[in-house]
């Protein structure tokens, strides 16, 4: 009953969630890890074991990732990086056939997710407005741009005046150009959601982002309010959806307005807030997959949960590196 979970880098605290939720019930089972250099990525270091991987992108990738399932009775493999995302969902029935279940939805939904234009298409046409786009020639201050196949908050401009729209932006191919949203208005969120393997949300946590450091939540509260209904109403059922993916929308309580933004089809950088606050997916995901059982929609998570990150340190001494592989 062991786990894969690839690209992990820095992603310590999911990586230890993981660790502890799947050996509560399998106390032998093993959280594997990949990464391109193992002996540099700390959340490698605290996996069980950690294997270096080729680029996402290698034609060997699928090879790689399918053997060292199998060699290592590995049943679930979780991606982190959106780069892998449609590798994986391209691919998922080789695994499957070999009884490894890829936590990835499918290639459908994750083309949706991966172009910012099918993002926005999608939302509205599941009664989810989104920003008004701004001719780039004829535009209207402030705006805000961003690629459309971007993350991790790479790229992206808030341009105030005219002076701000430089040749550069304007001939970037991958821009899109929006209507600025304004923080001093509009609190930003990322909201949590497990799909099961039914295609029906199971949990649906809003996360108010306080603070936001590399593109992911630093200071943020659980919230549940407005959201919570307004999501589950619209995308109560996904076709080929499966899983965690998070939402990152704009709410101005006042009028109950949301504007939505884009969808990531993996566990966010934040969701260790929404396991603290008892939403456990991790336990969704060991249920559903591994002891055949059928999950229900649950409301039962805690209420103006605050996280807040700091930095911490993982010391490798020189016997113990010989767990990278």
């Amino acid at each position: 009953m062991n786990i894969l979970i690839t690209s992990v880098g820095k992603r310590v605290s999911l990586i230890k969630l993981f660790q502890q939720t799947l050996k509560n019930t399998y106390p032998d089972a093993m959280v594997y890890t990949t990464d391109m250099n193992p002996a540099l990525a700390p959340a490698g270091i605290i996996s069980d074991r950690c294997f270096e991987s080729p680029r996402v992108t290698a034609t060997c990738y699928i090879e790689f990732l399918l053997g060292i399932c199998i060699e290592n009775k590995i049943r679930i493999i979780i991606p982190t990086i959106d780069t892998e995302l449609l590798i994986l969902a391209e691919n998922k029935a080789i695994f499957q056939k070999n009884g490894i279940e890829p936590l990835v939805s499918n290639k459908s939904f994750i083309s949706v997710c991966r172009d910012k234009r099918k993002t926005r298409n999608y939302l509205e046409k599941s009664g989810i407005r989104t920003p008004k786009l701004i001719n780039k020639y004829h535009p209207s201050f402030p705006l805000f741009a961003k690629p459309y196949d971007g993350s991790l908050s790479k790229d992206i401009f808030v341009i105030k005046n005219k002076e701000g729209l430089t040749s550069e932006i304007i001939n970037n191919p991958k821009l899109i150009f929006m209507e600025y949203i304004d923080k001093d208005k509009y609190q930003e969120f990322t909201v949590d959601m497990y799909y099961g393997r039914d295609n029906k949300v199971k949990a649906i946590i809003p996360r108010e982002r306080i603070e936001i450091r590399a593109g992911e939540i630093n200071k943020g509260y659980t919230r549940k309010n407005y959201l919570v209904n307004f999501l589950k109403e619209r995308m109560d059922y996904l076709p080929g959806v499966i899983g965690c993916i998070c939402i990152q929308l704009f709410y101005r309580e006042k009028d109950n307005d949301v504007i939505g933004i884009e969808i990531n089809p993996r566990f966010g950088g934040g969701y260790p807030l929404s396991y603290y606050a008892k939403a456990d997916f991790i336990t969704y995901i060991i249920k559903e997959y591994f002891l055949e059982e059928t999950i229900k929609y649950s409301d039962y998570w805690l209420d103006n949960t605050l996280m807040l990150r700091y930095d911490a340190e993982i010391i490798v001494y020189e016997n113990e590196k010989n767990r990278c592989f």
